[in-house]
């Protein structure tokens, strides 16, 4: 593989580098693997200058609607916008139904934007492992907003926070009646909760649980001292709200960067990205050196035979003492 051919590619903005190079990253071999850290490396002094947004929402809400609408609204602007959306994976197969690029029909038809799906894989916190690679791949490529679909809204829809510059919530009319069912944990971390579908019947709905949702922000610990959350109204389909919403995007940029905390943010998220790593390839080297040992023991703990904490420690004494090599051979 030319990696020098592919990183001018990407520099030069070429779709296919960029699904090229975003797939290598991907990819779980291990020559594969090494090539993305070493493209990702060459491309790193190119990244960093877009906006970063994470999006996540309640079921039904019409994210994906939202997103094309909002990335319509940017292109327009002179932006050139990349998508990245993370679908479900089955969790008996390992499948996703990647249907973004489906849902954001006109946008994919758009010269200036960028959407790439990709499977959760059964990660935790709405985002596929990769995204992190994905997003700045896009930055090199020089899209200059970057937004980052989630799977939706859990217990462990938050990863995505700890990755993009402003974390959008996206909620449904639903007021006081919605507010039950939201994680306050998903509440604390918006810096902006955006209420959906404010048009025709539901428009005087939508104003209510906008002073709901206020109301609850108000009751919580601001996560800046430079910024307070809002509460916007918009409708996707109406194309209401967009141009609102980007105004606040930017006066929240410009609180957290004249203070420095944006760059502090982002310095955090880098660490805080390291060590996602070495706990993602650690796991990966464990299931490897120690196959056998490792289906044994989770046999045993699934008859009752063995305590998980024991099976745990047994697993790891094996490890951490060189037992067990790749194919599950013994030294």
């Amino acid at each position: 593989m030319d990696l020098a051919k592919l990183k001018d590619d990407i520099l030069k903005g070429r779709r296919r580098a960029l699904a090229k190079g975003i797939t290598l990253t991907e990819s779980s071999r291990p020559d594969h693997r090494a090539a993305a850290q070493e493209l990702l490396a060459e491309l790193l002094p190119h990244t960093g200058k877009s906006v970063r947004l994470g999006f996540t929402g309640t079921p039904g809400v019409g994210k994906s609607t939202f997103i094309e609408a909002f990335g319509t609204f940017l292109t327009g602007q002179g932006h050139r916008v990349a998508v990245l959306a993370i679908d479900p994976s089955s969790a008996r197969n390992g499948g996703s139904i990647l249907g973004d690029k489906t849902r954001m029909e006109m946008l994919s038809r758009d010269a200036n934007a960028f959407i790439r799906p990709s499977p959760s894989g059964g990660t935790l916190g709405g985002v596929a492992r990769r995204t992190r690679e994905a997003m700045l791949m896009v930055e090199a490529a020089g899209y200059d907003v970057v937004l980052i679909e989630t799977v939706g809204v859990g217990q462990s829809e938050v990863a995505v926070a700890d990755m993009v510059d402003m974390f959008l919530l996206l909620l449904s009319p639903g007021g006081g009646d919605e507010l039950q069912g939201i994680k306050r944990g998903i509440m604390e971390l918006a810096d902006l909760v955006i209420v959906n579908k404010a048009d025709g019947d539901l428009e005087a709905a939508a104003k209510r649980a906008a002073a709901d949702y206020r109301a609850a922000l108000h009751l919580m610990r601001p996560k800046s001292a430079n910024w307070t959350a809002r509460v916007m109204l918009a409708s996707a389909l109406k194309n209401k709200g967009l141009e609102e919403i980007w105004e606040a995007i930017e006066a929240y940029r410009a609180a957290l960067g004249q203070s420095g905390e944006l760059a502090a943010l982002r310095a955090e998220q880098a660490v805080s990205w390291m060590w996602s790593e070495i706990h993602d390839q650690l796991m990966d080297r464990f299931r490897d050196h120690l196959p056998e040992q490792v289906h044994r023991m989770e046999q045993q703990v699934r008859d009752g035979a063995t305590p998980p904490g024991m099976a745990a420690q047994e697993l790891l004494q094996a490890f951490l003492s060189g037992q067990g090599t790749p194919g599950g051979s013994g030294q």
